[in-house]
């Protein structure tokens, strides 16, 4: 996965854990698409000290991911519902056994 959708995700998922400068910061990239440059002019910062900020920010999205699995999770529910619905659009009967199995993965996700 692409490192800039990656982190979007994450920041989807886990920006209000950070703290008010960080969510900031994370905010005018991955919303905004401000470069370095361009947020350590609004910051009064120099470009290092947001590469050095937003290095940071990445590790705790990334610890909190991991702790958490938030991400993982709704991965796996996503891709379980397209399963869900491709047996659906199929004209035979499906086994219920199937149905079930699918079922009880979707019930232990959630």
């Amino acid at each position: 996965m692409d490192k800039l959708i990656r982190r979007a995700i994450l920041f989807d998922y886990y920006g209000e854990l950070l703290n008010e400068k960080q969510r900031s910061i994370a905010e005018e990239i991955v919303s905004e698409d401000l470069s370095l440059s361009e947020i350590g002019e609004q910051e009064g910062i120099s470009r290092q000290a947001v590469s050095d900020m937003l290095k940071r920010i990445d590790e705790k999205l990334e610890s909190f991911e991991a702790k958490l699995g938030l991400v993982k999770r709704a991965e796996r529910v996503k891709k379980l519902a397209a399963e869900l619905k491709e047996l659906a659009g199929k004209p035979e009967p499906v086994p219920k056994e199937k149905l079930l199995t699918i079922a009880e993965k979707l019930s232990e996700e959630l």
